[in-house]
């Protein structure tokens, strides 16, 4: 059972970073490596916070963790200094702890019953105990290959090697079908390669995973446009011939644009993807990038994830400046219980590593329009105060201007970091005549399969941009759906329903 004293006799303590000066000299993650044996001593301590509730809402899929995880038992086990026990439940419910432990957000802690109250405390650090038990895990060699006892004969195609392509790639894997993972770019990975930032992931943390995964049979072909014509494409005709079922893991890499505000052709205005993407290549060694923040002034658009790992990154490569734009009004420090109560998704000012490096946020702002030389060159924007509502009788959110007030901000690179509107039109979607829904993505039934007989579809392309653990879950269930149906039957787990939505935004 749970220690007794637990979140009465040990504070939260959250993992340190390294100091800024320190983490802007390199790419490396930001939290500090500390000794082995001190680092287990915290995490066992924060494991020991953990009380074992009788409802634990940390793990349901509706407001805490889609995975299912266990976190209560693993807790647990990290507390008793149990780690080889603490692995295997972990992985027992998610492929990549190690992605999620780094890269989720955590609704996991949002929804831990010591969040009720700020008198607890603060919920139990969930993320930090997550990603020490994948890290002792790697370390002490707990993680192998694990390779099917008898193969089926079955083949399958999964297109897109982002978090949900590998995490459906390994449960077909070991159920023991021969999975094909064909990725269009040079290198593994997908968002997980190309879109986060190497100060959040680390790509040699990719790499280990993708190495076990090859050690258990997956194959991946690189380069190569499922549905296109140029070289090393594979067209689609060939695809249905050689494979018994298709997994479509194409995420929903379409960004929104802003073409209404005026000077959005001006020179140095950019997707965020424009940015990020050749950053995260020239940490590969490709090359300088052609989108580089050095001695500029940098503006970003957007609020959220993205806009965070572009400011970082423009702060790394020497930015003269850094201003964030959001919309919308600034959050409180602590939850609303009117608007977000407990266990549902909190609606709170959320301060990422890269905000304490330097740089400046603004809320309630908008950009009025974009200005430039006559060179076409962007040279400031031009910003007005808004307010965001949604129109009573159209129920269309609405950016209105509160007053005529115009501030100029000098700009020599504005990065769009508004999300994503969905599925990329690719050809691929023709040639197994998929139609996109009204939302950019793709459709399925309750069995994850679309409209075209054997043809699959899971994470971001299903559902829209959504977070890691969202896309790792999507694909461990339809991994089930393609097991079944290829089978009869499946004991693959399946952790989540196609309709399934987190609580905070039903």
């Amino acid at each position: 059972m749970a220690d007794p004293n637990g979140f009465l006799s040990q504070p939260r303590v959250d993992a340190a970073k390294r100091a800024v000066d320190e983490r802007l000299g390199d790419w490396r993650e930001v939290y500090r490596h500390l000794d082995p044996d001190d680092r287990d001593r915290q995490v066992r301590a924060q494991a020991t916070r953990c009380m074992d509730c009788g409802i634990p809402f940390c793990h349901s899929g509706s407001a805490g963790c889609p995975l299912g995880n266990l976190i209560p038992e693993w807790n647990d086990l990290v507390r008793g200094g149990h780690w080889p026990m603490a692995s295997e439940r972990l992985h027992a419910t998610n492929n990549f702890p190690e992605f999620t432990g780094r890269l989720c957000p955590a609704p996991c802690e949002a929804a831990c019953v010591l969040a009720i109250s700020p008198d607890s405390g603060g919920a139990v650090t969930i993320k930090r105990v997550e990603n020490t038990i994948a890290d002792v895990s790697w370390e002490r060699g707990y993680v192998r290959p694990v390779t099917p006892a008898v193969s089926t004969g079955r083949t399958v195609a999964i297109v897109g090697s982002g978090p949900a392509g590998l995490a459906a790639a390994q449960q077909l894997t070991r159920a023991g079908h021969e999975v094909t993972v064909f990725e269009r770019d040079d290198r593994l990975g997908g968002l997980l390669r190309y879109g986060i930032p190497e100060f959040k992931l680390e790509k040699k943390v990719l790499d280990r995973r993708l190495a076990q995964l090859r050690a258990e049979g997956t194959r991946f072909v690189t380069g190569c446009e499922v549905g296109g014509a140029g070289p090393g494409a594979m067209p689609v005709e060939r695809l249905r011939a050689e494979f018994d079922a298709v997994v479509l893991a194409v995420g929903a890499l379409r960004g929104r644009d802003a073409p209404n505000i005026p000077g959005r052709d001006l020179a140095g205005v950019h997707l965020a993807m424009d940015h990020l993407v050749p950053a995260n290549r020239q940490c590969e060694g490709d090359g300088p990038t052609p989108v580089d923040a050095h001695g500029k002034h940098v503006i970003i658009i957007g609020g959220g994830d993205t806009g965070a790992d572009c400011y970082g990154t423009a702060i790394r490569q020497g930015a003269a400046s850094v201003v964030q734009l959001d919309q919308y009004p600034q959050p409180p420090n602590t939850r609303d219980d009117d608007r977000s109560p407990w266990p549902v998704w909190p609606w709170i000012l959320r301060t990422y590593a890269a905000h304490e490096e330097g740089g400046e946020r603004r809320f309630a702002v908008a950009v009025d329009r974009f200005v430039g030389d006559a060179d076409g060159t962007l040279t400031a924007v031009q910003l007005r105060e808004v307010r965001v509502h949604k129109n009573p009788t159209t129920g269309v959110r609405e950016v209105v201007p509160l007053n005529d007030e115009v501030h100029v901000l000098p700009a020599d690179l504005v990065l769009l970091a508004i999300g994503f509107e969905g599925v990329e039109h690719l050809p691929l979607l023709d040639a197994l005549n998929l139609k996109l829904t009204p939302r950019g993505t793709l459709a399925c039934g309750r069995d994850w399969q679309t409209t075209t007989p054997g043809t699959f579809v899971c994470g971001d392309a299903h559902r829209g941009a959504s977070l890691v653990v969202w896309a790792i879950a999507e694909g461990r269930s339809t991994a089930h759906a393609v097991d079944a149906y290829l089978t009869g039957a499946s004991d693959l787990p399946a952790p989540v329903h196609p309709n399934a939505l987190p609580l905070a935004v039903r």
